[in-house]
């Protein structure tokens, strides 16, 4: 009977608001707080906005203060590999890590310094070690974000967590870029960095927010409790060995080579199509998929509990490959924009899919977040590797080839999850969160 009880905060479906009180915790830990809640929202928002400081505006900066091409892209190239080659150490870190708010914390510290020295000394020894020390912290805050959830909602209700990450990582995105590049505009592109170093402020308040109790540590590092019967193998090669984990892994690496070369590639297609609205209609493009991330990744989250994960994934491999079969046809700059809705649907679904299927396979060993480092590695290898492909094959046999053999690649990625990828849903968690909400 107390049951069938509908919590004070649920919806007409009897799901729990996580706007209001959070999801049902694990036996024996309290619910986490609304401000803990609360507090990691706005932590990811305001570190969106951090990091989108260090997007393309170090080379529009950089080349205003008189820099090469070859000199810039030799700082770029050095901050891509060390994010590269850390994100293994950095999920190792993470879980070796007795507090993951401190060791955020000084990430975003770091990130502040280094966003301070790119507008103070523009120099090619300080920028090169500001965008090393850039890439190590960022390859802790990842893990850190995804641990910290897992430790205050627990994994019941950790798809649903993450989606609403998701979302509130796109509001950043979307305003940090609107705010920067009106600094840039009226003021200068150095002011870029500056913003940047002031925003690392609110982000440490919003993650103070987050009570440190409430973040249960075995949860973050994707351990079993302490009263389970089975405490899971920890050990990291049985880990590694895993068939789901590998498989995963290596359709993430095909999504990021479908994926990071088509945007570039369609924007040199719209600027020769149409120069005049070029810079107009390149801004819609980015601002649109941001849109859907965040109107969509919360829902997914919910649906990912209900349906299992791989439809999902299947809709995010089955988008990207229309996606690029689109680019390769439509001809009209404008229309373009709205195929654009495929890339948000993507970029959505995997969101909240990379963190939440890593979360299962790594459930009771203990290296959560170097299952993330893992992935995060072949995302990283992918989405090198798209850039350089898509345009060698751009350039010897047009945009239209490209994106079609782009679009392969998303295909096969949908065809090893359809044949391949195991459910990595737990039994019975539906049933559980169905009789918790």
């Amino acid at each position: 009977m107390l049951l069938s009880r509908k919590p004070k905060h649920a919806d007409r479906d009897g799901r729990v608001d996580q706007n209001n009180v959070a999801a049902p915790p694990a036996a024996g830990l309290p619910a986490p707080s609304r401000q803990s809640l609360r507090g990691l929202d706005w932590f990811i928002f305001f570190l969106a906005d951090v990091q989108t400081g260090f997007g393309p505006f170090i080379a529009v900066y950089l080349t205003t203060q008189k820099w090469t091409q070859v000199e810039i892209g030799l700082v770029l190239s050095i901050g891509g590999i060390v994010a590269l080659i850390g994100q293994m150490p950095g999920g190792a870190i993470i879980d070796a890590a007795k507090s993951e708010r401190l060791v955020a914390a000084l990430a975003i510290a770091t990130i502040g310094c280094c966003a301070l020295a790119y507008a103070a000394m523009p120099i090619f020894p300080v920028v090169v070690t500001a965008a090393t020390l850039h890439a190590m912290a960022s390859c802790v805050l990842g893990p850190a974000i995804a641990a910290i959830s897992l430790g205050l909602v627990g994994p019941i209700a950790i798809g649903e967590r993450l989606g609403r990450n998701a979302r509130f990582a796109s509001l950043g995105n979307g305003v940090a870029a609107a705010v920067m590049g009106t600094a840039g505009y009226l003021l200068s592109s150095r002011s870029v960095f500056l913003v940047t170093f002031l925003l690392a402020i609110p982000t440490l308040i919003a993650l103070s927010r987050i009570r440190e109790h409430e973040v249960d540590i075995r949860r973050c590092h994707g351990e079993m409790p302490p009263e389970a019967a089975d405490r899971g193998d920890t050990n990291v090669w049985h880990l590694i060995r895993q068939r789901p984990l590998i498989v995963f892994a290596l359709s993430v690496l095909l999504l990021q080579l479908a994926n990071a070369a088509m945007m570039p590639l369609m924007a040199s297609a719209v600027t020769a199509r149409s120069s005049q609205w070029a810079t107009v209609l390149v801004a819609f493009c980015i601002v649109v998929p941001q849109a859907i991330v965040a109107l969509l990744s919360p829902s997914i989250g919910r649906k990912a509990q209900l349906w299992g994960r791989r439809p999902l994934l299947l809709i995010g491999f089955g988008a990207l490959t229309i996606r690029g079969l689109l680019f390769a046809t439509v001809r009209d700059p404008y229309l373009l924009v709205l195929v654009q809705v495929f890339d948000g649907l993507t970029a959505a679904v995997f969101a909240v899919m990379i963190p939440l299927i890593v979360a299962d396979v790594a459930f009771g060993s203990g290296h959560f977040n170097l299952a993330q480092g893992i992935v995060g590695t072949a995302t990283g290898i992918g989405a090198s590797l798209s850039t350089a492909l898509g345009g060698y094959v751009s350039d010897k046999f047009g945009n239209a080839t490209a994106f079609i053999g782009l679009s392969g690649i998303a295909a096969t990625g949908l065809l090893l999850i359809l044949f391949v990828m195991p459910e990595t849903r737990r039994a019975g968690m539906t049933a559980t969160k169905e009789m918790a909400g």
